[in-house]
């Protein structure tokens, strides 16, 4: 009985070991993963909506005139353009800059969006 009890035990602890580094290999593998990345979920801030890329430049263009600092994004899905400014990490900063800017976008809302990370130089 003694002599199972001990084979069991070592086929367990081997057993545990081996998931042990397999874990191990994983966790390496998302840290190398995580650092490559150089977006997070976040939100952004969308002043166009539409099949116009002209239109969407030059509000982009307009929108960088007047806030030099922030990130503005044209992207396409087909058939429209949308224009995103900002990169807020969470819903409250974006809210504070959405009602700064409101007055001159007044059609302006959160959205969803990855992020740039902050650069943290």
């Amino acid at each position: 009985m003694r002599l199972f009890l001990i084979i069991i035990c070592t086929f367990l602890f081997k057993s545990v070991a081996a998931q042990d580094t397999l874990a191990n290999q994983l966790i390496e593998r998302q840290r190398q993963l995580n650092s490559q990345k150089l977006t997070m979920p976040g939100y952004r801030i969308q002043i166009y909506f539409g099949g116009e890329r002209a239109r969407a430049n030059t509000l982009k263009s307009d929108f960088l005139q007047e806030y030099p600092e922030m990130g503005a994004y044209v992207i396409y899905q087909q058939p429209n353009f949308k224009l995103r400014v900002g990169d807020f990490k969470t819903r409250l900063e974006a809210s504070k800059f959405l009602t700064e800017m409101q007055t001159r976008f007044a059609m302006a809302f959160i959205v969803n969006d990855e992020v740039r990370l902050p650069n943290l130089d």
